[in-house]
């Protein structure tokens, strides 16, 4: 796995998960357009952080149980990668039990009214997850002006999307975004060129870092363990 922002640098693994005791339940969130279905990974009480992973696009079948959603969840939640953080995962409105119909752009607010509730549930400070679209609406609900939450330590962009169909997502926002930022793709995403997602982190602001995966597509398809060491020891360093 080579690191952009460092050429040459690696990351080491972790050896894969261990099994964890760590409990499960279904909650369920006000959204700004209804009822948003929703699963806690609880942790232990000592967790200094709490964390949100946001799932890809609705229309293309994306749910919480979305399996780069679920590992991300486990690289967080499972103390084998370090971190042992309560983890909530959300359906968009429309997606799943939620209330509501997929907007395309709105979905920021889903995005604030998850953040509220773990906040409200941890008084912790957050790290805000997503994987394609879910990475765009992240980012979007939490760095465009206005929006900004001061709460929010760390975001990790998964597999980012720049042209999907005929839709061009653009991120102009992140030059003023001072929020720590890790964009992880893999270099044959389909939905973002090595080229594209370079230019991207370029334009942010720092603290940054771009980690393009060989060999993984836009779904890390059998790359997700070293997306999850990744993305693990980046908070690591990150929120020590």
């Amino acid at each position: 796995m080579t690191t952009i922002a460092a050429p040459g640098e690696t990351v080491a693994s972790f050896g894969g998960p261990h099994p964890t005791a760590a409990k499960m339940r279904s909650v369920e969130l006000t959204g700004p357009a209804g009822r948003l279905e929703a699963l806690l990974n609880e942790a232990a009480p000592d967790a200094q952080f709490a964390a949100l992973v946001c799932h890809p696009h609705p229309l293309g079948g994306g749910t919480l149980n979305n399996k780069v959603a679920y590992h991300a969840m486990k690289a967080i939640n499972d103390p084998a990668w370090g971190l042992g953080w309560p983890v909530l995962r959300f359906n968009f409105r429309g997606a799943g039990l939620s209330e509501g119909t997929h907007n395309g752009e709105a979905e920021t607010g889903d995005v604030l009214a998850a953040m509220g509730w773990l906040e409200n549930e941890y008084n912790l400070p957050l790290v805000i997850v997503g994987f394609s679209f879910g990475a765009a609406m992240a980012l979007k609900a939490c760095c465009q002006a206005g929006l900004t939450s001061a709460n929010v330590r760390a975001l990790v962009a998964l597999g980012l999307p720049t042209k999907v169909d005929d839709r061009v997502y653009r991120y102009a926002f992140l030059q003023d975004c001072k929020i720590p930022k890790m964009f992880l793709s893999g270099d044959g995403d389909e939905f973002a060129s090595a080229t594209q997602l370079v230019q991207v982190a370029a334009a942010a602001a720092e603290p940054k870092r771009l980690v393009l995966l060989p060999c993984a597509d836009h779904f890390f398809t059998g790359q997700l363990e070293p997306m999850q060491d990744a993305m693990a020891i980046w908070l690591q360093e990150q929120l020590p």
